[in-house]
């Protein structure tokens, strides 16, 4: 299984590179985020690897960042969601803001990638949003793209969306809301109950 690769840029592709390790090419499907930094042929690349083995072939996905690998491999856990919609993604957003974009439910930010529609988009937003939560609060993925939480997560993402609704109902935008009950949550801990999370998050707000 390759999971790095370092070496030569041989040469570019509308959806990849080649990447010349020890005289040997490697065929690399990246982004347009990872392509656009790459630079030069000749320069030397270090790209994080996701291989995909089938039966009829075996590709590779090279990111730039092992944030973006991650990202990557959790939009595939949402169904209907394969390597080319998932690349298609991460050309149009950061992946902090495909996981922004779940935790908002903002499904029109996942349409400006080409191939998802409305209905893709609302089906990655809905199955997204409690692993969104961990990647905001820090918790990060593990390989297989599910939490991998320091902390337990179970109905923490139940909470973290009640504060958001409360200050949404107390007249605050949900972007706001967002990001000031995740930097509540960052402080308190994902445990911490609701009436602290709003409060903390009022003070954020007003800060």
């Amino acid at each position: 299984m390759i999971a790095k690769l370092k070496g030569i840029l041989d040469s570019h592709h509308e959806d990849g590179v080649i990447i010349d390790v020890g005289g040997v090419g490697y065929l690399v499907f990246a982004s347009s985020r990872t392509l656009g930094q790459v630079g030069s042929l000749g320069n030397t690349v270090t790209l994080h690897i996701e291989t995909h083995v089938r039966e009829d072939h075996i590709h590779l996905f090279g990111f730039a960042t092992d944030n973006e690998r991650q990202c990557f491999q959790v939009l595939q856990t949402v169904q209907g969601v394969g390597a080319k919609a998932a690349l298609s993604i991460l050309s149009a957003l950061a992946p902090d803001e495909v996981m922004q974009a779940a935790t908002a439910q903002d499904r029109s930010a996942l349409t400006r990638a080409d191939g998802v529609g409305p209905k893709l988009a609302g089906r990655i937003v809905n199955e997204l949003k409690d692993k969104a939560f961990d990647w905001a609060l820090g918790c990060g993925v593990n390989s297989g793209g599910l939490a991998s939480a320091s902390v337990s997560t179970s109905g923490d993402g139940d909470a973290l969306e009640d504060a958001i609704s409360a200050l949404v109902n107390l007249g605050y935008g949900r972007a706001d809301a967002l990001g000031a009950v995740v930097a509540a949550g960052r402080s308190l801990g994902v445990d911490a109950p609701l009436d602290r999370l709003i409060a903390t998050s009022l003070k954020e707000l007003a800060s």
